[in-house]
């Protein structure tokens, strides 16, 4: 079975360029990025995503969220790598530190909050207004348990994220059986910082989705 068609959302404050560190690093696969509204809905979100049936569905941060609540509808998914989600209730107060750099900092301040220092205002999308959509979006998110009949989900982490980030995902292996993985040498912006950690696990569990 060839391997299936590999699916990259993005997150908050950042477009489908956040990829093009790890793109090159996918050669083989059919690698598609997409580019999302950030309509601030996450019914639209998901359907704006209209390409995931079959697909192993690649997500960081709001990317992961939406990755996360697509495994527990019924598109069928081959699988998904979903670094750093967010987890609602499991663990409140996780976003409570973007919040902040939101309210003090406009985009700027969220994404340092969010990312870290090696994010730039020109990740962000031009639309300024669409980090808010997002953030209001994702903080109000609910996470469930994956659909009977899809394929692996594993929730990765940042070895360098902050320890409420390794509880989120020690939550979700506990609450709903999700596979959990450390990457070392990293924290949330892993597509940027850490693009060969993350494109060897996405090769990984295409292989697995391959059979």
């Amino acid at each position: 079975m060839p391997p299936p068609r590999v699916l990259l959302v993005h997150g908050a404050a950042t477009t489908a360029r956040v990829w093009d560190r790890l793109v090159p690093l996918l050669t083989g696969l059919d690698v598609v990025a997409a580019t999302r509204p950030s309509t601030g809905d996450l019914r639209r979100e998901l359907d704006a995503l209209g390409d995931a049936a079959g697909a192993l569905v690649v997500g960081v941060s709001g990317g992961a969220t939406l990755g996360l609540a697509l495994a527990a509808t019924d598109v069928p998914l081959a699988g998904a790598v979903l670094h750093e989600p967010a987890v609602g209730s499991l663990v409140p107060g996780l976003l409570d530190h973007v919040v902040e750099g939101w309210r003090t900092g406009g985009v700027a301040g969220f994404g340092a909050a969010l990312y870290g220092p090696t994010w730039r205002i020109d990740d962000a999308p031009d639309d300024h207004a669409a980090v808010g959509r997002d953030l209001a979006m994702f903080r109000a998110f609910e996470p469930a348990a994956p659909g009977a009949g899809q394929g692996p989900v594993l929730v990765t982490v940042g070895g360098r994220s902050p320890r409420p980030r390794h509880t989120a995902a020690a939550e979700l292996h506990r609450r709903y059986g999700v596979a959990v993985r450390v990457l070392p040498g990293c924290g949330h912006y892993v597509q940027h910082d850490a693009p060969h950690a993350l494109a060897a696990v996405v090769r990984e569990m295409a292989r697995v989705a391959a059979g």
